[in-house]
């Protein structure tokens, strides 16, 4: 094998689950096993083997993916992303530098607003992992600080108890690679919707809506440390409403005739809820 660049492996292979070290060319992953990634030269690395993937392209395509960040960049959810900035920064510490993942982390933007909020950024150690390349490219590019990967959130390709912190916001994710990524007496920090995130949006599209759960369903080996609620109104304009449904799941359920209406209508507030929750691995 050649020679590698470092002693602590920061991935595993995808494909045998041994260590992944960076090569002395600065530019490829690569096991024991001759098992090899190059590096993106937007930086990042895609560790999703084409065996893995249930399409050719998984995860949100480049539509979903301008319309999350035609949004997002609007402003709508930041104050949400401050607060879990001010979450992140209470978190009981075993040492000063806290390494922490963003699962799920589609273009960075959340990853980057902690950069900006957090009073102790500069104490932390990011990565981000999402399973839409095209996401993740545009995430590295901006941030190069953060490292970033192609990799899915229910087969993490990182060794055991990689990080302190585990970010978690509308991601889905498999309990047990949490634990098995998370360090002893980790965190996960989840974010969730509350029972009336986003009803306006909704009465378009159902006939009977229905309030989320206001408690998060406690994953498998943590336990609640804290919860809170951000709940604030928003008024995006027609544009930036149909962004809004591009990037929900609800926009599988809005027929032509829905969107033309919620294209159409006057602008009007949407309530925003969100349920935060800090839990402690067991």
């Amino acid at each position: 094998m050649p020679s590698s660049t470092q002693s602590t492996p920061l991935y595993c292979c995808p494909v045998c689950s041994e260590a992944l070290f960076l090569q002395a060319s600065g530019k490829s992953y690569a096991c024991p096993q001759q098992h090899s990634f190059d590096l993106a030269k937007e930086g990042y690395l895609n560790l999703l083997p084409v065996q893995f993937k249930h399409s050719k392209e998984p995860g949100d395509n480049k539509a979903m993916m301008t319309a999350r960040r035609q949004f997002l960049e609007a402003g709508f959810y930041e104050p949400m992303a401050k607060a879990v900035a001010m979450m992140i920064d209470v978190v009981p510490r075993q040492q000063q530098k806290l390494s922490l993942l963003d699962l799920g982390c589609g273009e960075g933007y959340y990853n980057r607003k902690i950069v900006e909020y957090c009073k102790s950024s500069e104490q932390l150690s990011m990565q981000g992992v999402d399973i839409a390349k095209f996401a993740v490219a545009a995430a590295a590019k901006k941030q190069t600080s953060t490292k970033f990967i192609v990799g899915s959130c229910n087969r993490l390709p990182y060794p055991n108890q990689s990080f302190d912190m585990v970010l978690r916001i509308f991601a889905p994710s498999d309990d047990q690679e949490l634990q098995r990524v998370l360090k002893s007496n980790g965190h996960l920090l989840t974010v969730t919707p509350g029972p009336r995130h986003l009803w306006q949006l909704k009465e378009f599209i159902y006939n009977e809506v229905k309030a989320h759960a206001e408690e998060s369903i406690a994953p498998l080996g943590f336990d609640r440390l804290t919860t809170q609620r951000i709940s604030y109104k928003i008024s995006p304009d027609a544009k930036q409403r149909a962004s809004l449904l591009q990037m929900t799941p609800f926009a599988w359920h809005a027929n032509e005739e829905t969107q033309l209406a919620l294209n159409n209508s006057e602008e009007f507030a949407i309530e925003t809820d969100f349920i935060l929750t800090l839990w402690r691995l067991i």
